[in-house]
């Protein structure tokens, strides 16, 4: 099991409608100290979902930039975050279709910040009975939204925590919010007009 303690993206995600909600969805996850590196070992498995129906109509034979999200089929060794997009691509073989994976962005988060991983994930879909490939239906061999399956890595999974510019921006939120550079507590100052009755 990875070390993961579970509790975005390209410009393929923003033309796909599933995609677009899901994004939204990591965006706004609260911003906690998590590992700065997200590792799988090879061979590790991971449950995911398709997130946009796929098919193959008038004779397509491959589909790229697919999506997936991570799911629970309890058929994994391993988790990702729940907070997960992983990009792949689709390949049809006779009743089946092939799918491999090649980039995943993920966030973990808890209640007070977020860590942001995104990079490179070789891995390959295999359906419930062992084979490689999914048993898809109909003619146009049709996987619908929500589908789910497992993943197996063919190399490990090392991803090192990036930049997180939002939690920058949480981070002076809360400095503002209370003492500090962003937001200075002025001193008391006697009132002007108190002096002035005294003087009277």
């Amino acid at each position: 099991m990875p070390s993961i303690n579970m509790p975005l993206f390209s410009a393929c995600m923003s033309a796909r409608t599933g995609a677009g909600a899901l994004l939204a969805a990591l965006l706004a996850a609260p911003a906690g100290a998590f590992a700065a590196t997200l590792s799988l070992p090879s061979d590790a498995t991971v449950d995911v979902e398709v997130v946009d129906t796929i098919s193959f109509a008038g004779g397509e034979s491959r589909q790229e930039g697919i999506l997936l999200r991570p799911a629970d089929i309890s058929q994994a060794s391993a988790t990702l975050p729940e907070y997960c997009v992983i990009v792949g691509d689709a390949q049809r073989d006779d009743d089946r279709m092939r799918i491999t994976t090649h980039d995943v962005t993920c966030i973990e988060t808890d209640s007070a910040t977020s860590s942001i991983f995104s990079g490179e994930i070789d891995a390959a879909a295999y359906d419930s009975d062992g084979q490689y490939g999914i048993q898809c239906e109909g003619d146009d061999c049709r996987l619908p939204a929500g589908h789910a399956f497992t993943l197996t890595l063919g190399a490990p999974l090392e991803i090192t925590e990036q930049a997180n510019p939002s939690e920058e921006i949480n981070k002076q939120r809360r400095e503002a919010s209370g003492a500090g550079v962003a937001n200075p507590i002025p001193s008391e100052r006697p009132d002007p007009e108190d002096s002035q009755s005294a003087g009277d």
